[in-house]
């Protein structure tokens, strides 16, 4: 039986995940981690009987390690415990990384030097070290296999034609809860609007990156590393019952699109266990009650996130680190009431134009410019 890493445990994919396993089998959870949600890891490790636990947080694992103390489990604790964690299931075992923030890139790498499978939803790993994951050797006899609908989609629709043939990659949105809204309108919304996806239920900040296109914005980045494409061949477009997760284009003009339910597990279920296509974990849809599918163009004016987004990527991946971390830290200052909605748009401008990033930064820098950019988005959010 091949051995399971689950990073990010705790949250919407990692819970998931388990449910999947717990049902379909084929795996031993072989450890678990998280960041700071102590009791969830608790239940965690009793059901599942992990051999090891990480919390990031220091003082998460100093309280789990108590609350463990009649378990045969060995508690670890940040970026070292992380990495750690991630690679205990030696060459060849399958690490899901679905850890969130900035923290899930270098566990990643460490699972690629030991040679391990990677399902991966961690979009930071991409978006901000893309280039060092493509050139990683690791490449060379494995390949990332991508947890979000979307990028999911886009890896099974590539299954129809060779990678000279594709002509555009076609990223699907929902639009979010502010679709259709005005400037004006935005200046009032509350954390509790934002909050209020219409398809998908997720934890608050990939919520709030919905409704300001900031998360579709991160996924172009991802898609030009994942499918090694042009920002320039990707296209988004929104599709508002997220019914059709994404397309692709080809040269002949023929669009293949993956169709199915909202729901996460079905791209959980394809990643772990690929290339077997398992029953399906959700009801079926059907076609003919659906009756309509919506296609429109993204608005590029309201809804900043996403052309801010283009330009980042236009720029690599030093502007993209900065794009995440400005964002990151105004999404947190408008959940804690610091700043209103178009706040973060203004931050995350601000930052681009003013932190110094090159085209493709070492590791070293990456953490560098997220530093920096860190200390500038908390000034401009205490000038509120």
């Amino acid at each position: 039986m091949k051995d399971i890493i689950i990073l990010g445990s705790t949250g919407s994919i990692g819970i998931q995940t388990m449910e999947i396993l717990e049902k379909r089998g084929g795996f031993r959870i072989k450890a678990l981690a998280a960041d700071k949600s102590v009791k969830t890891m608790e239940e965690q490790v009793r059901k599942f009987k992990p051999e090891i636990c990480c919390m990031y947080d220091v003082n998460a694992a100093k309280e789990l390690r108590e609350l463990l103390r009649d378990m045969p489990v060995k508690v670890l604790s940040g970026m070292s415990g992380l990495c750690e964690t991630a690679i205990c299931g030696g060459p060849g075992s399958m690490v899901v990384n679905a850890i969130v923030r900035m923290i899930g890139i270098e566990p990643t790498l460490a699972a690629m030097d030991e040679g391990c499978d990677i399902a991966l939803a961690n979009k930071e790993t991409m978006v901000c070290a893309g280039h060092i994951i493509t050139s990683h050797k690791w490449n060379e006899s494995h390949f990332i296999r991508p947890i979000d609908s979307e990028h999911c989609a886009i890896w099974q629709c590539l299954g129809c034609g060779r990678k000279e043939e594709i002509s555009k990659i076609l990223l699907t949105a929902s639009g979010g809860p502010f679709r259709g809204k005005s400037r004006e309108d935005l200046l009032k919304v509350t954390a509790a609007d934002a909050l209020c996806h219409p398809n998908w239920a997720m934890g608050k900040k990939i919520t709030i990156d919905s409704a300001s296109m900031v998360n579709k914005a991160l996924e172009v980045m991802e898609a030009r590393w994942l499918f090694d494409v042009p920002y320039e061949d990707i296209e988004v477009v929104i599709q508002p019952e997220s019914i059709i997760h994404s397309a692709v284009e080809f040269r002949d003009g023929s669009i293949i699109a993956q169709i199915a339910p909202p729901d996460m597990r079905i791209p959980i279920q394809h990643a772990i266990y690929y290339p077997d296509r398992l029953e399906s974990p959700v009801e079926r849809m059907s076609l003919a009650k659906l009756g309509a599918i919506r296609l429109e163009a993204p608005d590029m004016e309201v809804l900043r996130g996403l052309p801010l987004g283009f330009e980042a990527a236009s720029k690599g991946s030093g502007v993209c680190t900065v794009f995440n971390a400005a964002n990151e830290f105004a999404v947190a200052a408008f959940l804690d009431g610091k700043i209103g909605f178009p706040g973060i748009y203004d931050i995350i401008e601000e930052c681009m134009r003013t932190i110094p990033a090159s085209k493709e930064p070492s590791l070293t820098e990456i953490f560098e410019i997220r530093d920096n950019t860190e200390e500038l988005a908390c000034r401009l959010i205490s000038s509120y």
